[in-house]
Order: structure tokens, then C-alpha cells, then sequence
């Protein structure tokens, strides 16, 4: 469903067939990724698409990117296990 939406929007769905290999992140990153490669590609189409497409947000990339490891730390903020005795 989210993928098809950037299609759905330009009354596309039946004209338009599309083959993506994604790779890497989850199946959630894959479809987002997947959602905004195909809006790009009929940005190039026909840029008279892009009002429409920024009204439904089809043209944002998502910012949000895994926190890097700190030293000392086990991972981002967790700390490593402590013991009293």
C-alpha cells in the first residue's frame, strides 16, 4: 500500500509498472525507500506532478538514522552490565 500511494495519487496504478530491488534496512525502510524512488522517477516524467506529490508528503525522505555507538557504553545509551558484589 505504500508503495503503490505515489501511483494512486497521479491516477497511475494502471498505467505504470515498476520493478525495484532495494536492499539493506527492514521491510519498512525498503518500502519507504521504494515510495520515494518511484515519486522521483515521475518527478522526471512530468515535473507538473511535483504540487501534488509535496501536498501528500511523497517527497520528504525520512531523516531519522540509527544513534552511533559511544565508547564505554555497550551500545548507544545502554551502559554495560554492573554488579554490586
Amino acid at each position: 500500500m505504500l508503495i503503490e500511494q505515489p501511483l494512486v495519487v497521479i491516477d497511475g496504478s494502471k498505467t505504470w509498472d515498476v520493478f525495484i530491488t532495494a536492499l539493506g534496512g527492514g521491510v519498512s525502510g525498503q518500502a519507504g525507500a521504494a515510495r520515494l524512488g518511484i515519486a522521483r522517477a515521475l518527478l522526471v516524467f512530468n515535473p507538473e506532478y511535483r504540487k501534488i506529490m509535496r501536498e501528500h508528503g511523497l517527497l520528504t525522505r525520512d531523516p531519522r538514522a540509527v544513534e552511533r555507538k559511544k565508547y564505554g557504553r555497550a551500545g548507544a545509551r545502554a551502559g554495560f552490565q554492573w554488579t554490586k558484589r
